[in-house]
């Protein structure tokens, strides 16, 4: 043919992919620059600086958690309802920077929501945060440390795979990371960040070293330290997006990645991981989608894939207090003595106020 598979052999060896530049990841940082210069000046206009230092400093060098949630974070309190985290709850609006916050400049959730708000007696259903949030960045330091990722890891994954390809695996493994990071994560943690989507193009480097096993260079070598920075990977970050991410670049990245096979058994190998992966996808899709509105996984188990449970966050319990600076800390002030119970039945006798501030980490 025009492309015999020992020119193909000989130019996986040196590197040569499908094209010659990234413009899509062009396309997406800019995009993401975009977007961050437009949280940076929102919470200047807000606040009077472009970063946040009161009630909270945000070290990630960025805007406030509020001016994120009114930028489109995934924020459940905004997509669905949530009856411990009600759209009527009011926080500190954007420009109350006040610790406490001052009481006539208090906004409740729906409005802070933004995008035309939502009104009292509306059902929140803003899903586009499933995708929003992959533009969003915490600050200066997560949004350097993620565009240092995508234009390495995943420019180069987008030479290999083609635009297309990419693209399409990309934005599956973002979204796919928020929706299951939707599900269990603390419902009172707003979530920002293209980690989930970079960890999507990291699963495609894995489809790539298996099925190309004998054209790399020392495999066994390499699949070692690949594993050792998937396990820091993890360790840095917020584990259910970047895993999930992770595991939807797998699927979707053995559909488009192109595949050298020089035999009929391992062609077609490759096509049943094909129909594997595009099945498991469009499950774990709908699955996990409907779970998120129509379950409470808050509840269970899960809630410990993003919480580390100790005395000071109350074992993971509530809407998401966490001490930890990278994922976010919560604050309630009762107009009474402060009695929180957990049992939902008397939840509506506290009546409360809940300032959230977040300081994202590098990995969402």
């Amino acid at each position: 043919g025009r492309y015999p598979v020992e020119q193909r052999i000989e130019d996986k060896k040196r590197g040569i992919g499908r094209q010659k530049s990234p413009y899509i990841v062009w396309v997406l940082s800019l995009a993401m620059l975009g977007v961050f210069v437009w949280e940076l000046v929102l919470n200047a206009r807000e606040q009077g600086s472009p970063f946040s230092f009161k009630p909270v400093v945000n070290y990630m060098l960025g805007p406030s958690s509020v001016a994120l949630i009114n930028t489109g974070a995934r924020f459940p309190a905004c997509m669905k309802t949530v009856q411990d985290v009600p759209i009527t709850l009011q926080m500190g609006c954007m420009n109350n920077t006040a610790n406490p916050p001052d009481s006539d400049r208090l906004c409740t959730i729906g409005e802070l929501c933004g995008f035309g708000g939502i009104e009292a007696n509306a059902e929140p259903d803003q899903w586009f945060r499933f995708i929003t949030a992959i533009f969003l960045h915490a600050g200066i330091v997560h949004f350097a440390l993620n565009m240092i990722a995508q234009f390495t890891l995943s420019a180069q994954i987008e030479r290999e795979m083609g635009s297309i390809g990419f693209f399409i695996t990309y934005m599956a493994a973002g979204i796919f990371g928020n929706v299951l990071g939707g599900n269990f994560s603390l419902v009172g943690i707003p979530s920002v960040g293209a980690s989930g989507a970079i960890f999507g193009t990291l699963g495609v480097t894995w489809v790539d070293l298996f099925a190309h096993w004998k054209y790399h260079f020392r495999p066994v070598r390499k699949l070692i330290f690949m594993t050792i920075e998937l396990i820091i990977g993890f360790a840095i970050g917020f584990i259910p997006c970047d895993l999930t991410g992770f595991v939807m670049g797998l699927f979707v990245g053995s559909i488009f990645y192109p595949v050298i096979s020089e035999s009929k058994r391992h062609r077609i190998i490759m096509w049943g991981f094909r129909v594997v992966g595009l099945v498991a996808a469009i499950i774990l899709f709908v699955i996990l989608t409907r779970n998120f509105y129509t379950s409470d996984p808050y509840a269970g188990t899960c809630r410990y894939l993003s919480c580390w449970p100790t005395a000071a966050n109350n074992r993971c319990q509530g809407t998401g207090a966490y001490p930890l600076p990278h994922i976010v800390t919560m604050l309630i002030i009762c107009s009474k003595p402060c009695r929180i119970d957990h049992d939902r039945s008397h939840h509506d006798e506290l009546t409360t106020t809940l300032l959230t501030h977040i300081i994202q980490s590098p990995s969402d």
